[in-house]
């Protein structure tokens, strides 16, 4: 039998408006920008593929079954804007058939920089889990699917989390291995482990056929049908316990629009999935999947991984020296933010908690600029310097009003 996992990611970031070097004022976010945004995607995506999701759910009487990620950025964005949302989402949590990952408030790299702080972030995402949702994660997704074995030790000595989501990348799984069962960190199978921790890999090969490939008219399966792509997943039978399909929830309407007919194929997976070998395919959800299957070797991870970009490594954030730059000055200032919001500045540590999220070093990434590739598509800005500019503008006037 083959468990099917889905795992959306939801995030919005705060950009940043136009910021001179001149400015010296605390309104540092383009919140204008920022809702029209949020507006456009609630209009093309999280609405109808939400409100598609709860009727599926209903549909098949919870045998279809989901999991969330939603970075508190995004939450504060629903919450400020379009709070339909936010209630079309605690629907889906009182299904059952749905549950909610944990990870960084602000969807930052703070796990590479400061300890302290990514334990506060995370601290800040389960809590606003439980009181949004009522739901208290218990499996774990770093920014971006940010990796490695010291995550994996700081998830077991943490002691919350059973489980974690990462990239299945061919250099660690190697010859002979599949993304399709479990895995936990080194050791896990040595004699006398005790370790709770599984990873789940996300099959890339399979997420990127519907979150990059489906509206690719030069591809070979274009277009692709929900009963041909269950046919691929029920082919893991005998070759893997369960296929986690992890993806940005904007697949559905807003990088996939929906003309390309991804919303029809989305209605009809679950049902393709369930007839095309009667009784051996299910859905399960994340927690369900950590729960279930049992980790079948080591997934050794000694460097930091993620699921961007065909390197699949931190090249997309800190593969130039503005983003290093960038992120090394933005987490200098950390004790400087804390005495000062301590202080009695009760709005600047969340000022500085949203310039912490990995958007803004995304945006400074050089890498195929020229190509008009997936870098240039989400960025708001004409180039990789003006985003570097912008963002340490910002950043020195933050710095300003925290040594004041």
């Amino acid at each position: 039998m083959v468990a099917v996992c889905f795992y959306f990611q939801v995030h919005q970031p705060f950009r940043l408006r136009n910021y001179s070097v001149f400015a010296n004022d605390p309104f540092y976010f383009d919140n204008e920008a920022n809702e029209a945004i949020l507006r456009k995607v609630a209009d093309k995506c999280y609405r109808p593929a939400t409100r598609l999701l709860l009727d599926l759910v209903r549909r098949h009487e919870g045998r279809f079954r989901i999991s969330f990620a939603i970075t508190g950025t995004a939450l504060e964005q629903f919450s400020r804007w379009t709070p339909d949302l936010v209630d079309l989402w605690r629907e889906l949590a009182e299904t059952g058939a749905c549950d909610f990952l944990a990870e960084t408030s602000h969807h930052s790299l703070s796990f590479l920089y400061d300890q302290d702080e990514f334990q506060a972030q995370v601290d800040g995402h389960v809590a606003l889990m439980q009181s949004t949702f009522g739901f208290t994660p218990t499996v774990f997704r770093n920014t971006e699917l940010t990796y490695d074995n010291r995550l994996a030790k700081w998830l077991k000595d943490d002691g919350r989390f059973r489980g974690v989501c990462c990239e299945g990348v061919d250099r660690l799984l190697g010859d002979g291995r599949s993304p399709n069962y479990a895995y936990g960190p080194p050791g896990t199978l040595a004699a006398g482990s005790t370790t709770p921790l599984k990873v789940l890999l996300k099959n890339y090969r399979l997420s990127d056929d519907v979150a990059f490939r489906f509206s690719d008219r030069a591809w070979s399966e274009w277009p692709l049908q929900a009963n041909t792509f269950a046919g691929w997943l029920d082919r893991i039978n005998g070759d893997g316990h369960l296929c986690n399909l992890f993806m940005d929830y904007e697949t559905f309407g807003e990088h996939q629009w929906a003309e390309t007919g991804i919303f029809p194929f989305l209605e009809k997976l679950p049902e393709a999935i369930f007839d095309v070998n009667p009784g051996q395919n299910e859905f399960v959800t994340c927690t369900e999947a950590v729960d279930r299957f049992p980790a079948v070797g080591d997934w050794d991870a000694p460097e930091m991984i993620s699921w961007a970009d065909s390197e699949r490594d931190l090249t997309a954030w800190l593969g130039n020296p503005m983003q290093r730059n960038a992120g090394q000055e933005l987490y200098r200032l950390r004790p400087t933010i804390l005495n000062r919001h301590e202080a009695g500045d009760e709005h600047i540590l969340e000022d500085w908690r949203k310039l912490t999220t990995s958007d803004h070093l995304y945006y400074m990434c050089t890498k195929y600029w020229a190509d008009g590739d997936v870098h240039k598509y989400f960025s708001p800005y004409d180039s990789p310097y003006d985003a570097y500019i912008t963002f340490m503008n910002v950043l020195d006037a933050l710095k300003r009003r925290a040594q004041s």
